[in-house]
């Protein structure tokens, strides 16, 4: 297995911004390669606490860092895919080749403040799509006008990158996978166990992204002590945790909590790794890195980055670099 670049994940539901910004920095002295991070109105829960604006924190994080880096995000109800374009070029025309962005098709914790209805997965589906093309003739220097589920009355970006950035597919199953499969310019998914991911991952390229890069967003849970490692990850990430169609139609944190109630800890453990051991980690992220995978993106979804971030440097991302 060929070497895996390694990114560290800036989780902005968790932690205040410059918290964050801090956390990047460290993470680039250690060894860590990319980075990216999330763009949340609201966090998952109320213990949890914070949601900085993910664009302003970008230019910072470029900025602070030599680091390529992206951010998931959803063009498609809060934001409209033509201020999603000025975003990213701006962005790409600062920071030439280091800025990506993943497009989803969004949560309604963070979409519903619109006010307006939020759409089955097949409709939130065509209008993602609808604001991708949007996006990039956007970043193509075109005037754009568009009737459709997104209306957009003769826009145009005057600040561009000389090349533009990537617009990959945020997707979770590999249905859609597939689908952005023909026109994302790359993937990005979550862990799942190694048979579900690979089939995700095959999805995508058998849909049309043969050669195109595929990254997995790791969510894992680390400290020396094995009964705290697994009180982070219930304590941080068990409202993410209840997965399904119901993550992405809860309007609140408060709507999060009442449904994870009865999340147990051992439950957690299906969707973050949770390990005190650092050589368990890096067995687990080698399985992930040979499901497919060109990079990796961890997210120890602890309040606190610095034990995570010295360990993993020291004893993580040196297996990893070495491949095998």
């Amino acid at each position: 297995m060929a070497p895996v670049r390694v990114g560290f994940h800036a989780s902005h539901e968790q932690l205040p911004p410059s918290a964050l910004l801090r956390a990047v920095r460290a993470a680039e002295d250690a060894g860590f390669t990319a980075a990216m991070c999330s763009d949340h109105l609201a966090p998952w829960s109320r213990r949890q606490g914070h949601s900085g604006f993910a664009w302003s924190w970008l230019g910072a994080a470029l900025q602070a860092t030599s680091l390529p880096m992206g951010v998931v995000t959803a063009p498609v109800q809060r934001y409209h895919p033509a201020v999603i374009a000025q975003a990213a070029a701006t962005l790409a025309e600062m920071f030439p080749g280091r800025f990506w962005m993943a497009a989803g098709s969004g949560e309604a914790l963070n979409e519903h403040v619109t006010g307006d209805r939020w759409p089955p997965k097949a409709e939130r589906n065509a209008r993602l799509r609808e604001a991708v093309d949007v996006i990039r003739a956007l970043l193509a220097g075109e005037e754009v006008s568009h009737a459709g589920r997104i209306r957009v009355d003769r826009a145009r970006v005057y600040s561009l990158p000389a090349e533009p950035p990537p617009i990959v597919v945020a997707a979770v199953s590999a249905r859609t996978a597939r689908w952005a499969g023909a026109w994302a310019d790359g993937l990005i998914t979550v862990n799942q166990p190694p048979a579900r991911l690979r089939e995700v991952i095959e999805a995508f390229r058998d849909g049309g992204g043969e050669g195109r890069p595929v990254r997995v967003q790791v969510h894992l849970s680390y400290d020396p002590d094995p009964g705290r490692a697994l009180a982070i990850a219930h304590d941080q990430w068990r409202e993410p945790a209840i997965g399904g169609g119901l993550a992405w139609d809860l309007e609140t944190p408060e709507a999060f909590e009442q449904a994870a109630r009865f999340v147990r800890p051992e439950d957690v453990r299906e969707s973050v790794l949770v390990s005190a051991d650092p050589a368990q980690h890096a067995e687990w992220l080698h399985d992930i890195a040979a499901a497919g995978a060109d990079e990796l993106q961890l997210h120890h979804v602890g309040r606190e980055q610095g034990p995570f971030i010295e360990a993993f440097g020291a004893r993580v991302l040196p297996e990893l670099a070495g491949g095998g």
